[in-house]
């Protein structure tokens, strides 16, 4: 469990230690899929043992917003198992990769 945790701390670090992506499904691809899934559905240890939110879930889907999901990118999860990207992101950034994972094009072609 606690290389899971630790693991998770990684999550916030930029990709390849070079310059920041520009688009919000490469921000997604590079610093959130490792979390929740490249297509939004974690593996299932992940979502079992410490409850990461499945994106693509019609409850989720139903509710999403780019402000909600730039809020919790933001500020992290309040268990503290996702990390708080203000900081470590840039404030487009944050927008971008809130504006992918609340559009449709983030469930891919119908």
């Amino acid at each position: 469990m606690l290389a899971l945790v630790v693991s998770l701390v990684g999550c916030d670090r930029e990709p390849g230690g070079g310059g920041k992506p520009v688009t919000g499904g490469a921000l997604f691809a590079s610093l959130c899929a490792s979390c929740h899934g490249p297509d939004g559905r974690p593996p299932e240890a992940m979502a079992v043992r410490l409850g990461v939110r499945d994106l693509t879930s019609s409850e989720f889907r139903a509710r999403v917003t780019p402000g909600l999901v730039e809020q919790q990118v933001r500020k992290g999860a309040k268990n503290k198992l996702m990390p708080a990207f203000e900081g470590a992101l840039d404030d487009a950034q944050i927008k971008a990769v809130a504006a992918f994972v609340a559009s449709p094009q983030f469930l891919g072609p119908p």
